[in-house]
């Protein structure tokens, strides 16, 4: 498994609900085109300082390599804030403590 992190500071992220609520709507439905392999998407949202992270979870390297592409081309309006960093991992751990 592989994971996409893309971090973002300002705009609405002040509000959670309302920056949840936006990427919510971009998501539902159709799955934007580069983006037909992605398995997860997470939202991390840090309310006091208006920063937050968009996770991005792919089975194989290359569907994350084609979803990068993808996503980069998607430039944030300015209610999302700047995109600050674009981070990618293997994902080398993932447990459920509930398991």
């Amino acid at each position: 498994m592989y994971v996409r992190i893309a971090r973002f500071e300002g705009g609405d992220l002040a509000d959670p609900g309302k920056a949840v609520e936006r990427v919510r709507n971009m998501v539902q439905g159709d799955r934007p085109a580069g983006l037909e392999q992605a398995k997860r998407l997470l939202m991390l949202v840090d309310r006091e300082n208006g920063r937050g992270l968009g996770l991005t979870f792919f089975e194989t390297e290359e569907d994350m390599r084609t979803g990068d592409r993808a996503l980069n081309q998607m430039t944030p309006g300015d209610e999302a804030g700047k995109r600050t960093a674009v981070e990618m991992y293997e994902v080398g751990l993932d447990h459920d403590f509930d398991r």
